[in-house]
């Protein structure tokens, strides 16, 4: 096979000298070779994907558990702190990995470097395990020799990250068994217990309550259009993924979620902590404003915030500074802004950043505890009153029929 033969294409968006963003197709033989070629035109990358055709998509993209990357980031750290050549330290790390999907791709970096690249090169070659900002500042490490101190900071970040995901999904989980329960006892009280009800008072010619016809007319439409209740669930479901997978339906969304009473205080304040978290991180790291804004913006993970966050560096390019447009998105609350304000003027951004990052993950914190405090007896109460209407219903029924036979 030919080295032409060999090329694939790769479509990619990054930021040229002047900080404008540009986006084009380079033909390179790998990622990796394309993160270069693209370095060696004074290109910053923001995103790097190869293009495909339809049958080589995959339905499902796997990725590596964040924590592997963590202890492989703090492995890799440690040998490199200790004076070990980075070769000889992924070649120790590889043969101590367990995971199949990390090993595969360690062994490739391993070549990529072996074939004259740099790491953040090898890095960039696997999205999959490697986000944007993670790459974005191996490449300001390499430049600067600090690539201990960073692939340290890398894996406090992770492990940051991690155990605050862990702790909304550990705060949900009880009022997500609830609320499951909830469901689960409705439809089997729909579906199953209703129905011989119906037979029965049918039976006796009964005359029954409100409640009691209420509860009969469900049980009845549950029982004939269960097949079209369950379909219009499907379509929904369906609907919502084709919307998510657009990007204007996405942002639509994303909206919606931050406009949500309990959940979107939530999502603003966990967008809040991740942003100030990277953008601190690439600061500290060396890799300027511009591209670090372009890189966190991405990785905010709700497109209302990514736009503002690339209207911002925008305007920062056109002279108008950082705390101004920040302020003009309306997103960012007044103790952020007010910190990015004294650490533009001050020249302590990073550091102010910081801070911010924590104060929002305590609130993060509190405000889990609280919606978890008020989730859970509101879940109990809506499902209370189910079984309450339920046993209303049946027991006034029962009453009924009781003194129609004793009048008889």
């Amino acid at each position: 096979m030919s080295q032409d033969q060999a090329l694939k294409k790769f479509r990619y968006n990054a930021l040229d000298q002047t900080g404008k963003e540009i986006s084009g197709v380079e033909n390179a033989t790998s990622s990796g070779a394309a993160h270069v070629a693209l370095l060696n035109r004074n290109l910053q990358p923001l995103e790097l994907r190869e293009k495909k055709s339809i049958l080589q998509y995959e339905l499902t993209k796997k990725k590596v558990p964040r924590k592997e990357v963590m202890n492989f980031s703090r492995q890799l750290g440690v040998f490199i702190a200790a004076g070990i050549p980075i070769m000889e330290a992924l070649e120790v790390i590889v043969d101590e990995t367990s995971g199949k999907m990390l090993k595969k791709i360690i062994e490739q970096m391993i070549g990529d470097l072996r074939s004259g690249e740099t790491f953040a090169a090898a890095a960039a070659a696997h999205p999959e395990a490697f986000p944007n900002f993670y790459v974005g500042i191996l490449e300001s490490a390499e430049l600067t020799g600090n690539l201990d101190i960073v692939l340290n900071q890398l894996a406090d970040y992770i492990d940051r990250d991690t155990k605050a995901k862990g702790k909304i999904t550990s705060a949900l989980i009880y009022p997500a068994v609830v609320a499951v329960m909830s469901v689960v006892t409705v439809i089997i009280l729909g579906a199953f217990v209703l129905p011989r009800f119906v037979v029965f008072f049918k039976s006796l010619n009964a005359k029954l309550p409100l409640a009691t016809r209420i509860l009969m007319s469900f049980s009845g439409f549950l029982g004939q259009w269960w097949y079209v209740l369950i379909a219009l669930i499907g379509l929904i479901m369906i609907g919502f993924t084709m919307m998510r997978g657009s990007q204007s339906g996405r942002r639509r969304i994303d909206g919606w979620i931050l406009q949500l009473p309990v959940i979107g205080d939530l999502s603003r304040t966990a967008i809040l902590e991740r942003v100030c978290r990277i953008l601190s991180s690439m600061l500290r790291a060396g890799v300027d404003l511009p591209r670090s804004l372009a890189i966190t913006a991405d990785s905010a993970n709700n497109m209302v915030y990514q736009e503002a966050l690339q209207s911002v560096r925008r305007d920062m390019m056109e002279g108008q500074g950082l705390a101004g447009p920040i302020s003009r998105t309306g997103l960012f609350p007044g103790a952020a802004k007010q910190m990015f304000r004294v650490g533009e003027e001050t020249g302590t951004l990073d550091a102010q950043l910081v801070v911010a990052a924590e104060y929002y993950n305590r609130e993060l914190e509190t405000k889990l505890e609280r919606a978890t405090a008020l989730f859970e007896p509101a879940i109990i109460i809506v499902m209370g009153v189910i079984v309450g209407f339920v046993a209303v219903a049946l027991i006034s029924a029962m009453y009924g029929i009781y003194n129609q036979v004793k009048v008889q």
